[in-house]
């Protein structure tokens, strides 16, 4: 269930990061709202999947994840490219999940 929660958490933050640049600077009311929705969703959902995961790898995880899943959002939604350098970085950040979830003794399983 910690996991669910965890995605969860991560599926609201992109939600609302993506609201966000919709809401053209809190000045469109929809968007706004969803923002507000998702991101207070997303908090909750981080916050009850830490009382299993650690706070240093749930949050971890939940940035990382996040960070890769808007880039691909802003690029295919909002059609913003990414260069060489930012998608070796996205990479990376995917392999250090990875790395964590793979060989961590400070995940529970």
């Amino acid at each position: 269930m910690p996991y669910l929660y965890l995605a969860l958490a991560i599926a609201f933050e992109v939600v609302g990061t993506s609201a966000l640049k919709a809401s053209e600077t809190l000045t469109r009311l929809v968007p706004s709202l969803v923002t507000l929705i998702a991101y207070t969703a997303s908090f909750v959902f981080l916050a009850l999947s830490l009382r299993t995961i650690p706070i240093g790898i749930a949050y971890a995880m939940w940035a990382g994840l996040g960070i890769v899943l808007i880039a691909l959002v802003g690029w295919f939604w909002f059609r913003q490219t990414l260069d060489v350098p930012a998608l070796i970085g996205l990479a990376l950040i995917v392999g250090g999940v990875v790395l964590v979830n793979a060989f961590s003794q400070s995940l529970p399983h």
